[in-house]
């Protein structure tokens, strides 16, 4: 009878679910809070490796409090790979709003860290006290191998407020001591002649990037004379004025690598004081046989009748941005002198149409491939005209809505659809903001 029971009990359970015993399975190994006690992180045994991983992505402030929780956390906060690259920020709280490093911080770099630096920049505001707390710390960086510098004004003049002598000084402390530097962006700064001397026979096996646009106490001679022995120089930024067909021939020596970079600053603060020159074609061709792929910038800060010297001949630049606003007859000879011009930004011109000028430069700048217009006119049916001239590899036109006048062929709501199909992807111009 029992065994009859037993079989009538297995005969009437349901069929077995396959799906059922996975479910059960699944959920006998989710994670409890049980399981969860009994298998807790050491967090103060963690690798080195593991914290110090985790250190790098937080800011120093969390970083200095984290450093507190325990000896080895403590010990991997001070290890030399968290101080490799440092910005300090100097700023006053009567003349700006940012942060500043606080000095407690400063001098525990200086006095624990200094040796471990090799990426260091200074952002400071306009205030002499902050520029010369820049020149401070860097008078103390005696036993660095700083590989790049950085000297950074939120807002100018800062550095240029120094006496040059107290500036230079403080420079040559680490062009001399660091014999490693790579990179330097040094714009808006009293640097000179005899300071470029000293970075160059510290560093010129190891300079490749130099930045120094507004330097006004650097001639010629000076910028010609990291040219002619920084042969891996690869980026440069300087003003016109330190520009030259000398300098263009020492970047294309054969020992000098190929240029990657090279930035123009052309800006003139009176009008009409400034006389500019002009580069020879010949140096212009022998710094692009040499280094084909340069990307040649130039920024335009000029008034119209100072445009003169420039794009009579063939100039091999990339980019242009002029700043004010430009005569027809500058853009008229861009479209016909500038063949490997990459992207044009104007902001201003007038009040006379650039229909012309914008047909010249698609059918001149075979390779132009982004355009912005600011405070000019074109004409809607120039304008599409030169959109389809130049096609699909105009991949960046910000164009403002009032630049466009609309005539007779095209009105504003039709040429959004033209521009669209010649460009085969929807545009619309910028508007203006209202505010």
């Amino acid at each position: 009878m029992k065994q009859n029971r037993v079989n009538q009990k297995v005969e009437t359970q349901p069929a077995s679910d396959p799906d059922e015993g996975k479910k059960r399975r699944k959920m006998s190994s989710t994670p409890t809070i049980e399981t969860f006690s009994a298998c807790q992180v050491d967090w103060g045994n963690l690798h080195y490796d593991v914290i110090l991983h985790i250190f790098q992505y937080l800011p120093l402030v969390d970083r200095a409090y984290a450093s507190s929780v325990c000896r080895t956390w403590n010990e991997v906060f001070h290890m030399p790979e968290l101080w490799r690259r440092f910005e300090f920020e100097l700023n006053q709280p009567a003349t700006s709003y940012l942060k500043s490093t606080h000095p407690d911080l400063i001098q525990q770099i200086i006095k624990k860290h200094a040796d471990h630096l090799q990426y260091v920049s200074f952002k400071v505001d306009s205030s002499t006290e902050s520029a010369e707390a820049a020149c401070d710390i860097l008078s103390q960086l005696v036993n660095c191998s700083i590989k790049t510098l950085g000297l950074i004004s939120t807002a100018r003049p800062s550095f240029m407020n120094l006496s040059k002598s107290r500036f230079v000084s403080a420079l040559t402390v680490v062009f001399v001591n660091s014999k490693s530097l790579s990179s330097i962006k040094i714009d808006d700064t009293p640097v000179d002649d005899p300071s470029l001397k000293v970075l160059v026979a510290n560093n010129s096996d190891t300079l490749k990037l130099l930045k120094m646009s507004s330097c006004p106490h650097v001639s010629p001679a000076g910028i010609l004379c990291v040219a002619d022995q920084c042969y891996g120089l690869r980026e440069l930024a300087l003003n016109y004025c330190l520009l030259s067909d000398e300098l263009l021939s020492a970047l294309s020596s054969e020992k000098h690598v190929h240029l990657e970079h090279l930035r123009i600053d052309v800006v003139s603060e009176n009008p009409g004081q400034t006389q500019f020159h002009s580069i020879k074609k010949s140096s212009w061709d022998a710094l692009v046989r040499h280094s084909p792929k340069v990307s040649i910038v130039m920024y335009f800060f000029l008034y119209e009748e100072e445009f003169d010297p420039f794009f009579r001949d063939e100039t091999p630049v990339t980019h242009i941005y002029f700043g004010r606003a430009v005569s027809k007859a500058m853009l008229g000879r861009i479209g016909m002198n500038c063949p490997r011009l990459i992207e044009l930004v104007i902001c201003a011109n007038g009040l006379q149409p650039l229909d012309d000028e914008l047909i010249c430069i698609a059918e001149g700048c075979k390779n132009l491939t982004a355009m912005g217009l600011g405070e000019c006119e074109v004409s809607c049916s120039a304008f599409v005209k030169f959109v389809k001239i130049c096609g699909r590899r105009l991949t960046q036109l910000s164009i403002m809505e009032e630049v466009l006048i609309p005539d007779q062929k095209y009105n504003l709501e039709q040429i959004y659809w033209e521009v669209s199909k010649h460009l085969g992807r929807v545009w619309f111009p910028d508007m203006m903001p209202t505010w």
